[in-house]
């Protein structure tokens, strides 16, 4: 049964909805306000009706605005993020709570304004914000910030908890972009012969990644049944990921497009058949010891290899040898620099890299097509020279 209060020229419906597990009364509430020349009958029959439709949307399982932000987006996570998101997509969003909770948290969803947002923004791009730097939050790191939030807000409208999302209105402040650390061609080449005389499979690794540019979680993915020696053709079918929560697991590709097929020089090809036979050596060795998995960067044992092995390894690997360190994505940057040089177009080149769509490849590398596009633009500029002298 709803009770109705008074307060000043409004009146309070609440309506229990029980006990919380620590025993405490719990109740959802709003405040109807009468419109301005309605009589004191007219009030008191639209009050009760009001109260009648709050209670019936309370018991039927709606939950009033008056939710705090932090409550909603915990059901966010747990009714839509968990069961519709990849598994290492959840977990990075569930990384930003820290930041956003004590900001917004606690304020009631209706209540947030676009301001309050702006100002919650703003307060990643100063000095400071990034807890192990003392720096500014990168863009894209406030970017998901922003996303998070808006996220639940759109699901808050959808459940019809507020009638509009106030990040629509917020702006990421222009910050200073980092351009991508990518291996030149002699960088990588002295790379790729310093890996000569270390061991198969992380020579293999880092070759194939390298032409293929395929994303890690690919690479760690990639099974003896995906490999055709008799063409020279590998194909992508599936990632290994890691969270804290799962461990390692195989999943799906991150997107449709995702799953391809990639034509493997044959130098690669002939690396990855002493892989092959080293592998099928160590596991008659090792007996029932070994753990069978098909993959084909493992443990020493056959189990899949962890997800930060490659990072590390490689990272103590350029140290030894006094070679720069960009990290594994890198490597994916410098397939697609070296297919952009040569001149392919943008669909070829999304293909090849498995995006979801050309205007990916076009956001994240656009700066690569201006200056090829420049490139041909002076080569032709070269080519007409002849013209330009007859003036």
């Amino acid at each position: 049964m709803a009770t109705i209060r008074k307060r000043g020229d409004s009146y309070q419906i609440r309506v229990s909805v029980g006990y919380d597990t620590k025993g405490n009364h719990k109740e959802q509430s709003m405040t109807w306000k009468p419109t301005e020349g309605m009589t004191e009958r007219q009030i008191q029959k639209e009050l009760n009706r009001q109260a009648v439709i709050f209670e019936e949307s309370v018991n039927r399982g709606f939950k009033s605005s008056a939710i705090k932000f932090e409550e909603l987006c915990e059901e966010w996570f747990e009714e839509y993020a968990k069961l519709n998101l990849r598994s290492t997509t959840y977990e990075r969003l569930k990384q930003l709570k820290h930041r956003i909770y004590p900001a917004i948290g606690h304020l009631r969803i209706d209540k947030i304004t676009p301001r309050q947002l702006q100002a919650f923004v703003n307060s990643l791009a100063k000095e400071g914000a990034n807890e192990k730097t003392g720096k500014p939050l990168a863009p894209k790191t406030i970017r998901h910030n922003l996303s998070l939030i808006s996220d639940v807000f759109t699901y808050a409208v959808k459940m019809g908890l507020v009638s509009d999302n106030p990040c629509s209105k917020v702006t990421i402040p222009k910050g200073e972009v980092k351009e991508k650390q990518i291996y030149s061609q002699e960088e990588m080449e002295a790379l790729l012969t310093k890996l000569m005389g270390e061991p198969l499979k992380y020579k293999v690794f880092f070759y194939l990644i390298a032409y293929s540019g395929f994303r890690r979680s690919e690479m760690l993915g990639l099974e003896w049944k995906d490999i055709d020696f008799e063409n020279n053709i590998i194909s992508i079918r599936r990632t290994s990921n890691y969270t804290a929560e799962r461990g390692t697991y195989t999943d799906t590709t991150k997107t449709k497009r995702s799953q391809r097929t990639l034509k493997i020089s044959p130098f690669i090809m002939d690396m990855l058949k002493q892989l092959k036979e080293e592998q099928d050596n160590e596991a008659l060795r090792l007996g029932t010891k070994w753990v069978e998995t098909d993959r084909l960067f493992t443990k020493w044992n056959g189990e899949e290899m962890n997800n930060q092995t490659p990072y590390g390894w490689l990272k103590e690997f350029c140290e030894k040898n006094s070679l720069p360190f960009y990290g594994i994505h890198s490597f994916r940057h410098f397939a697609a620099s070296a297919l952009i040089s040569a001149g392919l177009d943008v669909t070829t080149v999304s293909g090849a890299l498995g995006h979801s769509n050309s205007g990916t490849t076009l956001n994240v590398y656009s700066h690569m097509f201006q200056n090829a596009q420049a490139r041909v633009s002076e080569a032709m500029d070269n080519a007409f020279g002849f013209l330009q002298n007859r003036k």
